[in-house]
């Protein structure tokens, strides 16, 4: 039977910065796998947003088992969910899914 992976959850983002999120794979792939092809895809989890994949900035790259994806503007309130997929050259298709809400202030500690 599959396990569940918890679902990761970004720092919180605010509306004017451009910040880089990542994904690490090396937990689902062995040593020598390398990662062939690689996107990543915003859709709403709560709020609205008609148009979430607009806070993707251009394409992922990968560096080793990491795929990193630059992430711009979004909307207050708006928490979205990145699914960030590989193909291996192995023939892995692998998934990692996080959240990242979005607000006009820092998050409170």
């Amino acid at each position: 039977m599959p396990v569940d992976r918890p679902l990761l959850r970004f720092s919180r983002k605010r509306i004017d910065e451009d910040k880089k999120l990542s994904w690490d794979f090396a937990n689902d792939m062995a040593a020598a796998e390398t990662i062939s092809t690689k996107t990543v895809t915003a859709t709403v989890h709560s709020g609205t947003d008609a148009s979430p994949s607009n806070i993707v900035s251009g394409g992922a790259v990968s560096s080793g088992q990491v795929v990193t994806q630059l992430i711009v503007d979004g909307l207050e309130g708006v928490t979205y969910m990145l699914e960030f997929e590989i193909t291996t050259d192995q023939g892995q298709k692998l998934h990692g899914v996080g959240l990242l809400e979005v607000g006009d202030t820092e998050a409170e500690d």
